[in-house]
């Protein structure tokens, strides 16, 4: 459960919270589209892609050893609170299109925003954040295909059975 208090730097605690519940509710977003959706093969592709993004995010942190705006550590590039929320936003559009891509590019975009906000992360921090969840999302996602029609053959004995059907 989160709180709000309404003290001195309150709006800049909200802002910051806000951001860190986003990067674990973009991971429960996507588990709850792709139940909605009927699709388990989707969950497989997001978690390579979220496998993907979060070795690259993290070596990178490590290679790279950037100190933060606020001086809190050396961890600042890239965003993994912003790669994170694309690389979920990325699946999403991809996987089933832009109903559900519209609000979650939304809200990974609040997300980059709340990261500079909070003085955890520069601009282009965020900004690399946002291209390596896409791209990690992008290798392994492809769109789901809604099948419409379908062709049916088969043979009993002597006789043969040609079906075809449509959906819409």
């Amino acid at each position: 459960m989160i709180f709000f208090s309404c003290g001195k730097g309150s709006a800049q605690n909200t802002i910051e919270t806000i951001g860190d519940v986003a990067l674990y509710a973009s991971p429960a977003i996507v588990l709850s589209v792709s139940l909605i959706e009927k699709d388990k093969k989707g969950l497989i592709i997001y978690a390579k892609g979220a496998a993907l993004n979060a070795a690259v995010t993290l070596v990178l942190k490590e290679i790279v050893k950037k100190e933060r705006p606020n001086g809190e550590d050396f961890k600042s590039f890239p965003s993994g609170h912003t790669s994170g929320t694309f690389q979920g936003a990325a699946f999403l559009q991809k996987r089933y299109g832009w109903k559900y891509g519209i609000p979650a590019y939304a809200l990974a975009t609040y997300t980059g925003f709340s990261r500079i906000h909070a003085k955890k992360h520069f601009v282009e921090d965020v900004a690399v954040g946002a291209v390596i969840g896409i791209l990690s999302s992008s290798i392994f996602t492809k769109k789901k295909l809604i099948p419409n029609s379908t062709f049916y053959f088969d043979k009993k004995g002597k006789d043969f059975y040609l079906s075809y059907s449509y959906q819409f």
